[in-house]
């Protein structure tokens, strides 16, 4: 799954551990799902798209592996 996160918590100036806290998880689930080591719940993408003002399509999108 590739996303934008990284990209707009640059935007915002906030680091992983603001953007974790502000979502109710761990620094390393941010981290993780940046580098698409993990795909975050419906929940937690949900609460993202809050915090970015962004839709979750607009932050995420699948991989072709994802759709095999």
């Amino acid at each position: 799954m590739q996303n934008n996160l990284k990209m707009e918590r640059a935007r915002l100036k906030m680091t992983q551990a603001d953007l974790a806290a502000k979502v109710g998880v761990s620094r390393q689930t941010i981290n993780a799902i940046e580098q698409g080591k993990y795909g975050p719940s419906t929940i937690l993408a949900l609460r993202l798209s809050l915090v970015f003002d962004k839709s979750v399509n607009e932050l995420f999108a699948l991989d072709e592996d994802d759709l095999n």
